[in-house]
């Protein structure tokens, strides 16, 4: 069961002081500085976006000729945009894990990208960013992608009862989410701890080993795959015309079709928001594009030149749409906070034969950066971060300090005057001032996990690498390179931005000092 926290009593505290900022900030730096408010009734609503796979690249506002963001464009034309922002993962579980923790998942095994029966990797006595605002009285909800286990024990979970583990133990009030992703089973939302939509009539089985008896996959029935084929892997039970990773049998009626996630993610969305009138409230909203299988509401597929993962984009933004025009027909938008950004870098070949590499074209999905999701290097884990919440964000300003995720717990903390329990979120920092855009300081350093767990630490002009094992190339299907080598690894990314001049050998005294403050960091708990 989930611990009772205390309710204790704090102030917001900046990091600079307002007479150091540029004279058009310094009002909305004065005002922003007010304490916390003394009702609840009186603080911001919040709304963290988490799209899924989308790269730095991706969006029109960061740069993107070959799909149109319009809505995200709108809400960064209204915040603040960051260029230096980064999850402290190339994959998903672990970077949702920092997310909601705080802390690095580099210090708790099992924050691998996580199977659709794994046990909630977030443990209950854990503090979460969800606490922070539960705390505070807020009416808090968990909606769209969870990828953060569910249940107490690995592949023990009752798919036909109540889970006896959930996000409603982790500070959410409520919940509509996907166990995983949705290449893997099951293909079922989860509600409050139910299946959505439960039918009794087919009963659900999920295996992770073998397949149930009699039942088609898409490596021995490719005649039943409607929608999407694999590319690679990705061919055991098939479900809605594609096939995913794993093995289930069930669900009837409470099966999804992939072309409605979107949709459905939407109104659980606006639901909860209209229902939370007059109490301020905290979303994780968390999309299912871009990850694969993509295959959006026929409303958008084959609108983009760069086929279904530009659909996607675009589904995505029409979700973003979709939220801001609640916020506003309801009058809350100016007393809402809103985060965007993404859990880690782009992928094209993710596993399903979408054609998204030959219709990419001359679109670079990681921008500038080098690699992608998985990878070490930057575009692993550099991603789009735009916050806006209109009169106290610097409207339409960009931003270079460098961030982490991890600074959302702390960050949201100072914001609604929460003082943080001892011991918990030992890797965020408090960067309320740079998130609203009143301060340019950067994060003296971020910490970042790749694939196979080896780790980066970016300074705002530095790049460490550390050794590790792997070759140069992603090897079970996407074409992304890893930054994995024997040997350590230090770039100029002020001069360097692409990696590509290592300056281990010519600056020894810099790498050796660079890993030494990864090893306090490592070390530090």
């Amino acid at each position: 069961m989930k611990r009772i926290l205390p309710l204790p009593a704090g102030e917001r505290a900046f990091q600079k002081s307002p007479s150091r900022l540029p004279i058009g900030l310094q009002q909305v730096a004065l005002l922003a500085m007010v304490p916390a408010a003394a009702t609840a009734q009186e603080r911001p609503n919040v709304i963290f976006i988490v799209a899924d796979d989308l790269g730095y690249g991706d969006l029109s506002c960061y740069g993107a000729t070959r799909v149109q963001t319009p809505h995200v464009d709108g809400l960064a034309a209204h915040g603040v945009r960051f260029t230096d922002a980064h999850a402290c993962a190339s994959t998903s579980t672990p970077s949702r894990y920092g997310l909601l923790t705080g802390e690095y998942p580099f210090r708790r095994k099992g924050t691998d990208v996580a199977a659709g029966n794994a046990g909630m990797i977030i443990r209950p006595e854990q503090y979460t960013l969800a606490d922070v605002f539960q705390q505070a009285g807020y009416r808090t909800a968990a909606i769209g992608k969870w990828h953060l286990g569910l249940g107490s024990k690995t592949a023990m979970q009752d798919w036909n009862g109540v889970l006896d583990e959930s996000p409603a133990d982790l500070g959410f009030d409520e919940s509509y989410i996907m166990a995983a992703t949705a290449d893997r089973v099951p293909c079922v939302f989860i509600e409050n701890g139910r299946v959505a939509n439960y039918d009794a009539s087919a009963p659900i089985e999920v295996s992770y080993q073998e397949n149930f008896p009699n039942e088609p996959t898409g490596a021995k029935n490719p005649e039943l795959l409607t929608k999407l084929h694999p590319s690679h892997g990705h061919n055991m039970s098939i479900v809605n015309g594609i096939s995913r990773i794993g093995y289930m049998r069930g669900g009837g009626k409470a099966l999804w079709q992939d072309e409605n996630i979107a949709d459905s993610i939407v109104a659980h969305a606006i639901r909860f928001i209209e229902q939370s009138a007059g109490r301020p409230f905290f979303l994780y909203l968390c999309t299912n594009d871009i990850h694969v299988p993509r295959y959006p509401h026929d409303r958008f597929r084959g609108k983009n030149e760069m086929g279904l993962r530009g659909d996607a984009i675009m589904q995505f933004d029409w979700t973003v749409g979709e939220v801001l025009s609640t916020l506003r027909r309801m009058g809350i938008a100016e007393n809402t906070l809103v985060v965007l950004t993404s859990d880690n870098g782009p992928v094209l070949d993710d596993g399903y034969d979408d054609h998204a590499v030959e219709l990419a074209g001359d679109h670079r999905p990681g921008g500038p950066f080098r690699g992608g999701k998985y990878s070490a290097f930057e575009a692993g884990s550099a991603v789009p971060f735009i916050v806006s919440w209109p009169g106290h964000t610097a409207e339409g300003h960009q931003s270079d300090a460098l961030l982490s995720l991890t600074d959302g717990v702390a960050s949201m903390a100072a914001l609604i005057g929460i003082s943080l329990p001892e011991g918990v979120a030992s890797d965020s920092r408090d960067c309320l001032a740079t998130w609203l855009g009143l301060s340019r300081e950067s994060c003296p350093y971020v910490v970042s996990m790749a694939a196979n767990r080896s780790l980066t630490l970016r300074t705002k002009r530095w790049k460490y690498i550390e050794p590790s094992d792997g070759g140069p190339m992603i090897p079970w299907g996407p074409k992304i390179e890893t930054g994995y080598l024997k040997a350590p690894q230090l770039f100029d990314i002020r001069k360097d931005i692409g990696e590509t001049n290592d300056l281990s050998q010519k600056k020894p005294r810099l790498l050796r000092k660079l890993q030494e403050m990864l090893g306090a960091t490592r070390n530090s708990k």
